[in-house]
């Protein structure tokens, strides 16, 4: 059974707990910085996100913030491309709003950029919403920074709308019916 409480090798993946602060993380965005070193507690007390992060011999070198969310009609810049997802359910199952997990916040340290880390956290985030399924959740969603689309690309997630340089981030989901 796949769990995001997990050990690989000197690896640690754990839920962020309760007032724990991390003392360092560094990936180079000071917004990411910032919310694993003073901010991700206090979004799990107030029942927006949970922080998990992936330690290596007790230093933090990746983390991410998980949160409920939906795909919803309004998100798609083109009814015709929401028109396209929503063909994929039975005519009565057919919605506005598909249950989705999000990606609220992710990041992997500089002295860990390019060593698998992200893609191993994506794929243990996708497998792990379809093992341990405490409710329906069809997609994951992010608002990837637009430096990041190409990371979430090659990990499978699709674009809701066409790029659009002007935004700073660009919604994104992937389907999780992909791994059934």
């Amino acid at each position: 059974m796949v769990t995001l409480n997990a050990v690989q090798d000197s690896r640690t993946l754990r839920r962020l707990e309760d007032g724990e602060n991390l003392n360092s993380f560094n990936c180079g965005d000071a917004t990411l910085d910032e919310f694993i070193l003073s901010k991700a507690s206090e979004y799990k007390k107030t029942l927006i996100a949970v922080s998990y992060v992936l330690e290596e011999n007790g230093n933090p070198i990746a983390y991410f913030s998980l949160s409920n969310d939906n795909l919803s009609a309004e998100l798609f810049d083109s009814k015709t491309n929401f028109n396209r997802l929503r063909k994929r359910f039975v005519n009565e199952k057919r919605r506005k709003h598909f249950p989705a997990i999000k990606i609220g916040r992710f990041a992997v340290d500089l002295a860990y950029e390019s060593s698998g880390v992200g893609r191993y956290l994506i794929s243990l985030i996708k497998s792990s919403t379809i093992t341990n399924q405490k409710s329906g959740c069809r997609f994951i969603t992010v608002d990837a920074y637009n430096n990041a689309v190409g990371f979430y690309a090659k990990n499978g997630f699709v674009m809701v709308n066409d790029f659009n340089p002007e935004r700073d981030t660009q919604p994104m989901y992937f389907d999780l019916a992909q791994l059934l």
